[in-house]
């Protein structure tokens, strides 16, 4: 191998990464070729639905911790309001998070979505409301999990400019302090 040669960084957890594609693939390609092989649109619904909420759960719940070291939900606190928390990786951590899972993790989000709004576009040019509803549910959880993350991303991002506003700070008043005490 050639010294100038750059090594190419490789996944640095696969088996994440192919599942965070799997359910995403066979949501879509179960939704297209059900078309061709299946006429009843009950199946077409309940399993394409039931694919999509694994990708949900899987990108939400797995793939999201590990691929980018972040995770969010939503609660309803007491006063039946919605408030999301967010959870990052310190920031230590997320500086070593592989940028080809990263990459692959936040591209494959947004395909999705835009395969799942392509699809739905087709469908209401062949006038088949039926799959308008189930393209919009599983465009619903996609968008769910841009949403999620994003927000999550930003939070983290925050949190990092907060910590080294508060570092500088305290290294600064650390450093008057100094100067100002009688030795």
């Amino acid at each position: 191998m050639d010294r100038t040669q750059v090594v190419e960084e490789n996944y640095a957890n696969p088996k994440t990464c192919l599942f965070h594609v799997l359910f995403k693939g066979a949501a879509l390609a179960f939704y297209i070729l059900s078309a061709l092989f299946v006429n009843n649109f009950v199946i077409i619904f309940v399993v394409t639905v039931f694919l999509s909420a694994l990708d949900f759960w899987v990108v939400k719940n797995v793939s999201g911790r590990i691929l980018v070291g972040l995770r969010w939900w939503n609660e309803i606190n007491d006063l039946g309001e919605s408030v999301w928390k967010f959870e990052s990786l310190d920031q230590e951590s997320l500086a070593r998070m592989n940028k080809k899972d990263s990459w692959l993790f936040w591209w494959t989000l947004y395909l999705t979505a835009g395969a799942w709004v392509i699809l739905g576009i087709f469908s209401l040019i062949r006038f088949q409301a039926d799959y308008v509803l189930v393209v919009g549910v599983c465009l619903t959880l996609s968008v769910a999990n841009i949403i999620g993350f994003t927000k999550c991303r930003k939070d983290a991002k925050k949190q990092l400019q907060q910590f080294a506003q508060q570092t500088l700070a305290n290294q600064f008043t650390s450093s008057l302090r100094t100067a100002f005490t009688v030795v």
